[in-house]
């Protein structure tokens, strides 16, 4: 038996017909996903340095608060700064480079 769709949930899945909008929406996917994906790679990296939060924070000189906030926040939207300031105080190095390409 499934389940009825929310108005929310028809409204999303009329403009995804739109191509322009679905294209957006997959950008937006991408860079969620990153984000994600690198804050994970972060807090992995604190654990293993057995660090506490509020041990980062110090490190990094953020607010304990801010740094809770990170790694427990549904989409967190950090500042290149603090991450800049993270990843020094977790031995890293951060580093853009360019996307591998497929073919």
């Amino acid at each position: 038996m499934s389940t009825a769709r929310t108005g929310a949930e028809r409204y999303l899945e009329a403009r995804r017909a739109d191509p322009d909008y679905e294209r957006e929406y997959q950008a937006a996917r991408r860079r969620i996903g990153q984000i994600d994906s690198f804050i994970r790679m972060l807090d992995e990296r604190r654990s293993n340095l057995h660090l506490s939060k509020a041990e980062l924070a110090r490190r990094a000189d953020l607010r304990p608060e801010m740094v809770r906030r990170l790694f427990s926040a549904q989409g967190p939207n950090p500042t290149l700064a603090t991450l800049v300031a993270l990843t020094e105080a977790l031995e890293l190095e951060l580093v853009a480079q360019p996307r591998s390409t497929k073919g």
